[in-house]
C-alpha cells in the first residue's frame, strides 16, 4: 500500500478528496437539518443529465455537472415555497431528469464516445483516482468557496432553518438564503459526483452528517463534526482501496461512512441536562 500512497494519482485523489468531503460535510449537514435529503437525490440524477448533455455537445462533462446541478437547484427553490424545495415539485422534475439523462446518454454513446468511451461510467461511479492536476486544482478551488461561503451564511442559515417565522420577522432573508443553499447543493453535487458519482454522492452528503447530528444537539458543534467526518471517511475510504485495489474508491467511501453511521447508534450521546417542569 505504501507504494500506491506515493503515486502522484493518490495524492491528487486525496487532496481534491478532502476539499470535496469537506463541502459535503458542511452543506450535508443542513440538508439534513431542513429535511432536505430528497433534493439531494434529484441532484445526483440531474448531475447525471448534466455531464451527459455536455458530452454530447462536445464540451468539458464539469460545465454540464454544475450547470446542472445549479440550475435546477434553483429551479426547485424557485418552484417551492420560500426558496425551499417541496416533493412534489421535487418528484415532477425528478421524471423528465431521468428522461432527458437517458436521451443525451443515446446521443452520446451513438455520436461522441470513440473520443471519452468510459465517461459515462465515470459519471455514474466517480474517478478519483482518475483526476489530474488541473482537474485536483478546479476541485480544491470549487470546493474551498462552497466551505466559505457556507460558513459566512452558517448563523443566519441556521436561525431561519430552525425557526422559519421568526426568522422571518426578525429581518432575516430566508427566501435569498433558501436560494443561496440550494445553489450550494448544486455546486457540491457537481464536486461531489467527481469523486463517488451520481449514484452514491448522496451518501456523501447525508452519512457524515446524519453520524454528527445522531452524536450531539449543538447546531454548531455538530456542523463541525459533520465535516470532520466526511474528511475521515474520505481518507478512510481511499486508503481502503490502496490496499485492496479490487475495491472501487466509490465503494469504499461509502462503505466507510456507512459502517461510521451504524456505529453511532452503539452510542448513546450525552445531552444537555433540561430543567424539570415544575
Amino acid at each position: 500500500m505504501s507504494a500506491v500512497i506515493t503515486q502522484a494519482f493518490f495524492q491528487h485523489a486525496l487532496l481534491a478528496g478532502t476539499f470535496i468531503a469537506l463541502a459535503c460535510g458542511l452543506v450535508g449537514y443542513f440538508l439534513v437539518l431542513r429535511a432536505q435529503i430528497f433534493t439531494g437525490d434529484a441532484l445526483s440524477h440531474v448531475a447525471f443529465t448534466g455531464a451527459m448533455a455536455a458530452l454530447a455537445g462536445g464540451y468539458d462533462l464539469r460545465l454540464g455537472l454544475f450547470a446542472g446541478t445549479i440550475g435546477v437547484g434553483l429551479l426547485i427553490g424557485g418552484l417551492g415555497r420560500k426558496g425551499r424545495a417541496d416533493d412534489v415539485v421535487i418528484g415532477s422534475v425528478f421524471a423528465w431528469i431521468l428522461g432527458l439523462g437517458a436521451f443525451f446518454l443515446t446521443v452520446y454513446t451513438t455520436s461522441r464516445s470513440g473520443a471519452q468511451g468510459g465517461a459515462g461510467t465515470s459519471v455514474l461511479f466517480g474517478s478519483i483516482f482518475g483526476l489530474h492536476g488541473d482537474q485536483t486544482g478546479t476541485a480544491v478551488l470549487v470546493a474551498g468557496v462552497i466551505c466559505l461561503v457556507l460558513l459566512l451564511i452558517a448563523r443566519p442559515l441556521l436561525f431561519a432553518t430552525l425557526d422559519e417565522a421568526v426568522a422571518a420577522a426578525r429581518g432575516v432573508p430566508v427566501r435569498l438564503l433558501g436560494f443561496a443553499f440550494l445553489a450550494l447543493v448544486g455546486a457540491t453535487a457537481g464536486e461531489a459526483t467527481q469523486a463517488v458519482g451520481s449514484l452514491l454522492l448522496l451518501g456523501l452528503l447525508a452519512a457524515p452528517a446524519g453520524a454528527a447530528i445522531r452524536l450531539t444537539d449543538r447546531p454548531f458543534r455538530a456542523l463541525a463534526f459533520s465535516a470532520g467526518l466526511a474528511v475521515a471517511e474520505m481518507w478512510g475510504g481511499l486508503l481502503l482501496s490502496a490496499a485492496a485495489p479490487k475495491l472501487p474508491p466509490s465503494f469504499a467511501i461509502m462503505a466507510v461512512a456507512s459502517a461510521v453511521y451504524a456505529a453511532t447508534f452503539l452510542i448513546r450521546p450525552t445531552r444537555a441536562a433540561r430543567p424539570v417542569p415544575a
